[in-house]
């Protein structure tokens, strides 16, 4: 079991309100790139850096038979990479990789997964939803902006310039991302994978990704939630040009639900950004009150017809740029998606192309 007199907690505030969280975290620190901190004597916590506004990822090695298995494992960049040699030469000894598992197909997640395969020839798992989607896009990688995808943002009401910069970065999936094992290891819901001396359960949520896999240790009572919980953001939910009439936001309610069903209130969550935290079902509490607001402030700010471009400030508090507009898109497309689903958004297209929503009448 976590050793709790190991932890420091701290109670987390909830920014510009003054109300503390039952949130709670356990260690003071984080690991700095390339150091690993101990969970437990058997699982190790690594940080990887990302080149994004969100700088880092959090990788976890389980001790297991003859070596580590791995959850998790960085984008695919050099530097990825390097710190990935400094730590199998400085805090593993050597000792091998027997097995990798992935959360979900996002690159910072999958990104190092067929390299790692291959240095150590050793096992992928992953579900299946995922891996087959990985492959897909990795596939995609140099080719140019489908029609669909054009079609898509300009429903969304892109102008010009964002659609050229869209065609521009079509395709970069697969540069970040080595190209995945030809054979893998089917991870589903429900299912006991037993790594070292511990069993974990496999929990799918759905919204973020197709069907991202947690696991759960009933024995130690942690969660490897990979971005399904996160203790201070809310993961991306979006809709994409490949099913553009998709209602992501209500398999991420579901999910949302599942897991404050299944898990423990005290359960320690490991997620892949932010630190380790106890608080999971309040946790889970506000993801979904945060998404319900939106959606009320939705239908507040379609009283008049808009775009789906224009409805960004009643979802996001930060300011839209070239860099995020593609991840804000498919989120505000969700939003809509799901109101249009449940009947209460009305929808409609002008001579342009463009797509024109409405809070029903």
């Amino acid at each position: 079991m976590f050793d709790g007199s190991i932890s420091n907690r701290l109670r987390y505030q909830e920014p510009g309100t003054g109300i503390m969280s039952p949130i709670e975290y356990t260690f003071e620190n984080s690991p700095e790139t390339g150091e690993i901190r101990d969970i437990t004597p058997d699982i190790k916590w690594l940080r990887l850096p990302l080149p994004f506004l969100l700088n880092h990822i959090n990788v976890w090695l389980l001790r297991d038979k003859n070596g580590w298995a791995l959850v998790d494992t960085g984008l695919f960049t050099r530097t990825t990479r390097e710190v990935w040699d400094y730590v199998l030469r400085h805090h593993l000894n050597h000792e091998p990789i027997t097995r990798i598992l992935v959360t979900h197909l996002h690159p910072d997640h999958v990104g190092c997964a067929g390299w790692m395969a291959e240095r150590f020839g050793t096992g992928l798992w992953m579900s299946r939803e995922e891996y087959l989607l990985c492959r897909v896009l990795v596939a995609d990688t140099g080719k140019p902006a489908p029609p669909a995808g054009l079609r898509f943002y300009t429903n969304a009401g892109f102008a010009h310039e964002s659609l050229e910069r869209y065609a521009e970065h079509f395709g970069a999936f697969g540069s970040v991302v080595s190209p995945l094992p030809e054979t893998y290891r089917r991870l589903q819901e429900g299912m006991s994978v037993r790594i070292g001396e511990n069993d974990w359960e496999v929990i799918v949520g759905r919204g973020h990704s197709p069907e991202h896999a947690c696991l759960f240790c009933r024995e130690l009572n942690l969660l490897i939630s990979g971005d399904q919980i996160l203790p201070t953001i809310s993961s991306n939910v979006s809709v994409y040009p490949t099913e553009p009439s998709a209602n992501p936001l209500a398999h991420w309610f579901d999910s949302l639900q599942k897991l404050k069903r299944v898990l423990p209130e005290d359960v320690l969550v490991l997620p892949a950004h932010g630190e380790p935290f106890t608080g999971a079902h309040v946790r889970l509490d506000q993801l979904t009150a945060e998404h319900e607001q939106g959606l009320v402030k939705l239908k507040k700010i379609c009283a008049e017809p808009r775009r789906a471009l224009d409805v960004f400030p009643a979802l996001f508090k930060s300011r839209i740029t070239d860099k995020n507009l593609i991840m804000a898109t498919g989120e505000a497309i969700s939003h809509l998606n799901y109101l249009l689903d449940l009947g209460e958004m009305t929808c409609w297209q002008d001579d342009g192309g463009v797509n024109w929503y409405q809070a029903g009448q």
